[in-house]
């Protein structure tokens, strides 16, 4: 059993005796602390410990600002490049081009052979005539998706390089 010296019945005496004693033992020790902080030293030291507290939290407040705005930036950094992409993306040199179906056939025909002339493209995709594929390869060079080279008699086209 821890002290039980140190407690007593309030039980003991009369009531009003109990009550007047138990508020003695309540009070007293606030008393003294009352009469405490009314010594210029005890409110210096607890003026000194606020203020040390402060410039504490000022400095914490600080750093956390600086780590924010070095976050802020690096967000506004990637957000510029993001936007700049995405205005470089739009531009209509790099723009998605949509084809029929047939282009985009001719068009992988094409990369996979790396060279393709009309004749070729003609056998390949049921053409009855050499002019309807001609015109075909010479409207996706137009549209920047497809070269051309001059070999002879025959022009070769091949896919462009990005």
């Amino acid at each position: 059993m821890k002290n039980e010296e140190n407690y007593k019945p309030v039980g003991e005496g009369s009531g009003k005796e109990a009550i007047e004693e138990l508020r003695h033992e309540i009070l007293s020790p606030l008393e003294n602390d009352v009469q405490k902080l009314r010594d210029p030293l005890v409110l210096a030291a607890l003026m000194h410990t606020a203020a040390t507290e402060r410039e504490n939290t000022n400095r914490l407040l600080k750093t956390l600002i600086e780590r924010l705005d070095t976050k802020f930036a690096e967000v506004d950094a990637r957000l510029a490049a993001f936007e700049a992409g995405a205005i470089n993306r739009a531009s209509p040199r790099e723009e998605e081009v949509l084809l029929p179906s047939v282009d985009e056939g001719i068009l992988t025909f094409v990369k996979e052979k790396r060279y393709a002339s009309a004749e070729e493209v003609r056998k390949k995709f049921g053409y009855k005539g050499k002019n309807a594929a001609s015109s075909r390869l010479n409207r996706m060079f137009e549209m920047g998706l497809l070269e051309k080279r001059q070999v002879g008699r025959t022009v070769l086209y091949s896919a462009k390089k990005l």
